[in-house]
């Protein structure tokens, strides 16, 4: 699916293999528009995510008992983040959860709807719900910093509902209404910025991403979405059995840092192995350059890998920002790191 957006004077379209296809990778100036993002307000056409609705009276029950999250007392109006497991405590898909208009809607990564539709169909049984295919109803905008709730008032009224969620605030719009509201949000504003400045401030904040940061292995303690997409208080679920044993131990096999990367000719690729000395220790994950950080990355890393070991990504140099290590209880990572950003 390619954005109009795309087509728009300044919008320069990904490179090939890029994990965000069909929408601007920038619009011209991409660490400027990082600089808006982090000291104004940016928007970014977020439009390939993939949307799913769960309509019916059984809608958030059922997806209570076969989700990470707890979604009983999920209000009209609200959001929130939600895992499916496999057996073993592994992810297998991530969702941001909202529930509108009698209806929850699924927003995921791009390619990830169809695997997770089946899933949901699946487990559908008795319930009385109906899970579809809602891609082509709505489409995201993302809104960055802190100028952003004086450009929503600006900006007026149209048809989208408004969320708050991991550190950004989202427009769910309708498919058929994307450029103008993008245009209304432009001249209340906001800077257009691309998936480079997105996903640069995402890695800089330690947030992770399925399918970039996660690999088939990963559990969501080692990534930080204890908390933010998993409930520790609720009933069974698949998968449920790893989430309580690390928990209770406080110690995943892995945890995901940010990286500095000292060469920015020889950056590494999403997958690339880390290494201490000759020791694959880790993988990289998003690999992105910050307007004040410079070349960084987020890798998962073994435990035992002390925070001050020389390291390698890929073939570039590399060390772990000590502010991003997380505690062993699972918790976010990266708060450290992010106040610093802030200050």
């Amino acid at each position: 699916m390619i954005s109009p957006l795309l087509t728009l004077p300044g919008a320069v379209p990904p490179p090939t293999g890029s994990p965000d296809p069909g929408v601007a990778w920038h619009h011209g100036d991409p660490l400027g528009e990082q600089r808006a993002a982090e000291h104004a307000v940016a928007v970014v056409d977020r439009s390939h995510r993939e949307v799913l609705a769960v309509p019916g009276e059984d809608r958030l029950s059922w997806l209570h008992t076969i989700t990470s999250q707890h979604l009983l007392g999920l209000g009209a109006g609200e959001h929130t983040e939600a895992l499916v497991l496999d057996l073993r405590g592994h992810v297998e898909h991530h969702a941001v959860v909202s529930h509108v208009q009698d209806t929850v809607w699924l927003d995921t990564e791009p390619g990830r709807a169809q695997g997770l539709l089946a899933y949901l169909s699946s487990m559908v049984f008795w319930a009385k719900v109906a899970p579809r295919e809602a891609s082509p109803e709505l489409a995201i905008l993302s809104l960055l910093g802190p100028g952003t709730e004086q450009v929503l008032a600006r900006a007026g009224e149209w048809g989208a509902f408004v969320r708050a969620v991991a550190g950004r605030t989202d427009l769910l719009v309708p498919r058929g209404e994307l450029t103008s509201a993008w245009q209304q949000l432009l001249q209340a504003g906001a800077t257009p910025a691309g998936s480079w400045a997105y996903e640069a401030i995402r890695a800089a904040a330690v947030r992770p991403r399925l399918g970039i940061d996660t690999d088939e292995r990963t559990i969501p303690h080692e990534v930080g979405w204890i908390g933010s997409a998993v409930h520790l208080n609720k009933g069974c679920y698949r998968g449920q059995e790893t989430v309580a044993r690390v928990s209770n131990l406080g110690r995943p096999p892995r945890r995901m840092v940010l990286l500095h990367l000292e060469s920015p000719e020889t950056l590494p690729r999403t997958g690339d192995p880390v290494w201490a000395g000759e020791r694959v220790v880790g993988r990289v994950g998003t690999v992105a350059t910050h307007y004040e950080l410079g070349p960084i990355a987020l890798a998962l890393l073994k435990r035992s890998v002390e925070p001050s070991t020389p390291l390698r990504a890929g073939q570039a140099a590399a060390s772990v920002d000590p502010d991003s290590v997380p505690p062993d209880t699972g918790e976010p990572p990266g708060r450290a790191a992010l106040r610093r950003l802030k200050a």
